[in-house]
């Protein structure tokens, strides 16, 4: 048994002070124990909070941070001049280049407290587009990645099969991503048995990438697979894929994916950027997650999602750190809130009349990233794998504050110094702000990017 003493926790029925959470063998929590007494071998942390899920990553991206801020020579730069970018860089990378950095970039979600990640797999190929022997090649260098660093995995292996709505083929470096129906069936067999031979917390789902990537049969028949598992894509992310939608299509992209589809909690939506009123609380009454990345979509200049009114029609949301060119728990929460307040001029726009802005975001974000995942987390409470997240907002300046403005404190003041430990599944991986192999992941990172950086 493994037995964390927190002097305040957030437990689903609020704030409590001197609390023992008691882990399990299995990396689940086994009690919760309220106004408890420390004992001798207790693990004491300051402040106890359920560890978010980081329910949209691209972990090669971590490695392209400072490529992309140069404008271009003429024109508006976007995320389509940025893509360009990002299709030349993964043609440099080799197998153990995405294994060094997913690991590189799983270590630094840890410290910044998140337990695990939803990994949005599309690289299933060599560079020019050849398969792999092994099809599930990149998938396990994934899932050999979590392993080195402890983090919780929901391997999502995505289905690309086109260039754009109207079919074109594919070019360039999207030939690393391609695959057809049956490779993709086959890609997902041998992922389910990467999954079933990883740690016992480890996940599946399926990810159709977009409509602009996927032909409307395909994601008939794949929305149809395994209606147990998580189903992750993305859609409403750029306005020009909105023009090309409704110009194929004839429907803006939710609206038609909304009226063609059983929309429900199994689903996550990725970005959901341009939406219409309607579209919001239509999204908002299905259920799914709304997986938003705040960070990234700023740092691409997307647009800005409709918090206030898809919150205001009990819409579901979670974070994720996407292209991770910064990874920080808090920072997306941020990010997602000063977005609404500068678009609308008007302050603590997210939250509930009288409530507070922080407890609402991590709420959402705990629950939504849970449901996203598929995993059984997001609160502390018996049965959940016990992913767990220790902070001591004193290390930010943060003193005398309690409960719900601790937290609010935390989300808009506070700083990745603030995370002492972290638990994911019960792995002890974050101990006094520092991942427990931190060294030797950095080192080879370290190694991998100088040999990318001479290809360059």
């Amino acid at each position: 048994m493994t037995y964390i003493f927190a002097q305040t926790a957030l437990l689903p029925s609020g704030w409590k002070a001197d609390v023992r959470v008691v882990l399990g063998a299995d990396g689940r929590i086994e009690s919760v124990q309220g106004e408890a007494v420390r004992g001798a071998d207790d693990q004491a942390v300051p402040l106890l909070l359920p560890a978010l899920s980081n329910l949209h990553s691209h972990t090669f991206q971590r490695a392209m941070a400072g490529l992309a801020e140069r404008r271009g020579p003429s024109g508006r730069d976007s995320f389509w001049t940025w893509r360009e970018i990002m299709y030349r860089f993964l043609d440099l990378l080799d197998p153990d280049d995405i294994e060094a950095i997913a690991a590189f970039a799983f270590m630094e979600m840890q410290e910044a407290g998140f337990s695990a990640v939803a990994e949005f797999h599309y690289l299933n190929n060599q560079p020019g587009g050849a398969a792999y022997a092994d099809r599930g090649e990149l998938a396990a260098r994934i899932a050999a990645a979590a392993k080195t660093t402890g983090i919780g995995l929901t391997l999502l292996p995505v289905h690309y099969v086109q260039g754009g709505v109207d079919g074109r083929p594919l070019k360039g470096g999207q030939l690393r991503f391609a695959n057809d129906l049956d490779g993709y069936g086959e890609l997902v067999a041998r992922c389910e048995a990467i999954v079933g031979a990883a740690s016992t917390d480890t996940g599946l789902g399926l990810a159709p990438h977009s409509l602009r990537a996927v032909p409307v049969s395909d994601l008939a028949e794949i929305s149809g697979w395994k209606p147990d598992l998580p189903l992750h894509m993305h859609i409403a992310e750029q306005e020009a894929e909105l023009a090309e939608t409704q110009d194929v299509l004839g429907a803006r992209p939710m609206e038609w994916l909304l009226a063609n589809h059983d929309v429900r909690q199994r689903w996550c939506l990725i970005h959901c950027t341009h939406m219409n009123l309607r579209e919001t609380a239509a999204l908002a009454g299905t259920k799914a997650v709304a997986g938003l990345c705040p960070i990234t979509e700023a740092n691409l200049g997307d647009g800005i999602f409709d918090g206030d009114h898809y919150l205001q029609n009990g819409g579901r949301l979670g974070v994720g750190s996407d292209s991770n060119i910064a990874i920080s728990t808090i920072g997306e929460l941020r990010q997602l809130d000063y977005s609404q307040r500068l678009r609308d001029r008007a302050r603590v726009v997210l939250a509930d009349p009288g409530g507070s802005a922080g407890r609402k975001l991590y709420d959402l974000a705990s629950s939504g990233g849970a449901q996203a995942l598929g995993r059984a987390s997001g609160a502390i409470e018996a049965g959940n794998w016990a992913d767990l997240l220790a902070i001591d907002p004193a290390r930010a300046g943060l003193h005398g504050l309690a409960g719900d403005m601790m937290l609010d404190a935390y989300v808009f003041a506070g700083s990745q110094t603030c995370v002492t430990d972290l638990w994911s599944a019960g792995r002890h991986m974050i101990r006094q702000g520092r991942h427990v192999a931190r060294d030797a992941i950095a080192a080879r990172y370290k190694s991998r990017l100088t040999s990318i950086m001479d290809r360059l």
